[in-house]
């Protein structure tokens, strides 16, 4: 068997996520598609991290496995390309390479890095419609840095998973939270190994609250304690999340 490692963006604004499903286009569905026209056979990715509906990807990661050798390396990502543009997606396959049998997209994760973008300024933008969450409120971002420094580390991070998500453990641990603004964007990285569902995008919520002084910067370090979501703020929109980065 050959390993075919694929790195891929995408703009997820009109997919149901990644995940294959029967309501609607999904990544994984569209680049299958593709697959099966390629190599007459259906082939399953599988991904290093599923992303929900609206949620946009710079530096996604997914591997197949092929029987035999029919095709170059490097053409599979041209031809993926090709059947996708054919079909009008929004999905691009940026290489494709052969890798051990070791190498698991999912299981072999050191490190995912989120990339959460906020347009601050008082007049929303048509041209950064569903790439940003706009928010036209003051945000002082002194505050959510300080707050930001009590999700660093390993923590039950109950309070910050969706009322459906199905892990079964909530500990996980953030190595680095960045904020930063250039210009009218607020740029917010948060990097660690593994999240639960939606936990970003809480995270994202709740330091909004903090930097609009509705919350106090100790909040979230008893936010955390309270392991209790309805503590936590909003659950940010997918359209300003990103997956940056996957480290291997």
């Amino acid at each position: 068997m050959l390993r075919v490692k694929l790195i891929l963006e995408y703009d997820g604004s009109n997919y149901v996520g990644w995940q294959r499903q029967n309501n609607g286009k999904s990544i994984q569905g569209e680049i299958e598609k593709s697959l099966v026209q390629i190599f007459n056979e259906h082939i399953e990715l599988t991904v290093a991290g599923r992303t929900d509906a609206g949620v946009h990807a710079f530096g996604q990661v997914a591997h197949f496995d092929l029987k035999k050798k029919v095709i170059d390396e490097k053409k599979i990502y041209k031809a993926i390309n090709y059947f996708l543009k054919q079909n009008n997606n929004k999905i691009t396959v940026l290489s494709s390479k052969f890798v051990n049998q070791e190498f698991h997209s999912r299981f072999s994760v050191k490190r995912k890095i989120y990339l959460y973008r906020i347009h601050n300024r008082e007049t929303n933008s048509h041209l950064l419609s569903k790439r940003v969450w706009f928010v036209p409120q003051k945000i002082t971002l002194v505050k959510m840095r300080r707050a930001s420094k009590y999700l660093i580390g390993k923590h039950d991070f109950n309070a910050f998973r969706s009322s459906g998500c199905q892990a079964k453990q909530t500990l996980r641990t953030i190595d680095d939270i960045s904020i930063e603004k250039e210009n009218d964007c607020i740029e917010i990285r948060v990097k660690g190994k593994s999240f639960m569902h939606n936990q970003v995008r809480i995270i994202v919520g709740t330091l909004i609250k903090v930097g609009m002084n509705k919350l106090s910067e100790l909040c979230v370090k008893n936010i955390i304690n309270s392991k209790n979501r309805n503590k936590a703020g909003p659950t940010a929109p997918a359209e300003g999340l990103y997956l940056e980065k996957i480290v291997y």
